[in-house]
């Protein structure tokens, strides 16, 4: 399997090194889920960046949405000899084995953005749970009453439910007073917008289009929310999303979405360079990172994290972004008259 998967599944950028005692230089594994994210390549570049600023060897394996797959890849990556792992999953439940191989030959394991539920990988992500009460708080402040749409992550990722969870601590109190009534709600399997957009489809045509609000967990399926409303002429009521995606962004700017949770995945890239490299020259000891916190997941498992801070996107601080120098001017205000600052 090993050699099968090497050449086809596995890209390799010597970036230099960082010696060891015994003269060999850090290696470091990334095993992606996907790459269908636009985020994802955002991430990846800080991540090398990270890497080459210490003197390190970066190689990398895409499991194109699949889970079996990415089980091959880590094996690969294993088999190249790398001293480190992040590993972004595809499916945090069928993970497991992977982490158990790494763990056979010493190697550490970032959980990156995802949770991998086992005390034996290293958790880095953005609070996703405040990313939820975030979204969810800008709607309800666009919109204070009616009826709720919920268009939750996939099933397979255990973001989707710390989001649905933050949603729902905002949301709570209204549907208690009765002002907003949840109306329907859906998984978005593999995150794809074109689910997103027809299960978004399915509960229009099933609620008559009595939708007053959509509380989305990401962009990606924002975007397929957006289409689904625009097709039947209902576009600007208040849509939610997360990652800084420029179609977003873009849609901020033009009315169409209401909030995008900006998760500076550069940030989060780089962070895990670091991680990676601090691990493999610890040999896996996780109090070694800069920051770490002691952290029990909801089912839990005692685990050492770093949780970063994200920042809510509206038309009222689009600027962020653009001082940020995530996004340029032109891109964030392509197609918008008269809008909000920096469109106007």
């Amino acid at each position: 399997m090993k050699k099968l998967f090497m050449a086809a599944a596995l890209t390799a950028t010597s970036l230099g090194t960082t010696v060891y005692a015994d003269g060999h230089g850090v290696t470091v594994g990334v095993s992606w889920s996907n790459f269908q994210e636009e985020r994802w390549k955002t991430d990846e570049a800080a991540i090398v960046a990270a890497l080459e600023a210490a003197g390190a060897t970066y190689v990398s394996a895409d499991a194109q949405s699949s889970s079996s797959k990415q089980l091959s890849d880590v094996e690969s990556l294993i088999a190249q000899g790398v001293d480190a792992l992040i590993i972004l999953a595809q499916d945090s439940a069928a993970i497991g084995p992977a982490v158990d191989a790494a763990a056979a030959e010493g190697i550490p394991v970032v959980g990156y953005d995802r949770l991998i539920e086992d005390s034996r990988a290293f958790y880095l992500t953005f609070d996703n749970v405040e990313v939820g009460r975030m979204q969810a708080r800008a709607v309800l402040e666009a919109q204070p009453s009616g009826n709720y749409v919920m268009i939750k992550g996939s099933p397979t990722d255990p973001n989707a439910d710390f989001l649905r969870g933050g949603q729902q601590e905002v949301l709570q109190a209204a549907i208690d007073a009765g002002d907003i009534t949840i109306v329907d709600e859906a998984y978005t399997d593999g995150w794809l917008p074109a689910n997103a957009q027809r299960n978004m489809e399915q509960i229009l045509t099933a609620n008559d289009n009595n939708v007053d609000a959509v509380v989305a967990s990401n962009d990606g399926t924002a975007g397929g929310v957006v289409a689904a409303l625009t097709a039947q002429g209902m576009e600007g009521i208040p849509v939610s999303g997360q990652d800084g995606d420029h179609a977003a962004l873009n849609r901020v700017a033009l009315g169409t979405q209401t909030v995008s949770v900006w998760k500076d995945a550069r940030e989060l890239g780089a962070a895990a360079g670091s991680i990676a490299v601090q691990l493999a020259e610890a040999d896996g000891d996780f109090s070694a990172v800069e920051g770490v916190i002691d952290w029990t997941s909801p089912a839990g498992t005692e685990m050492a994290a770093i949780f970063l801070a994200p920042v809510p996107i509206t038309a009222d601080n689009l600027s962020v972004v653009t001082d940020a120098g995530w996004i340029e001017v032109d891109a964030l205000c392509q197609g918008v008259t008269d809008g909000p600052a920096p469109c106007n």
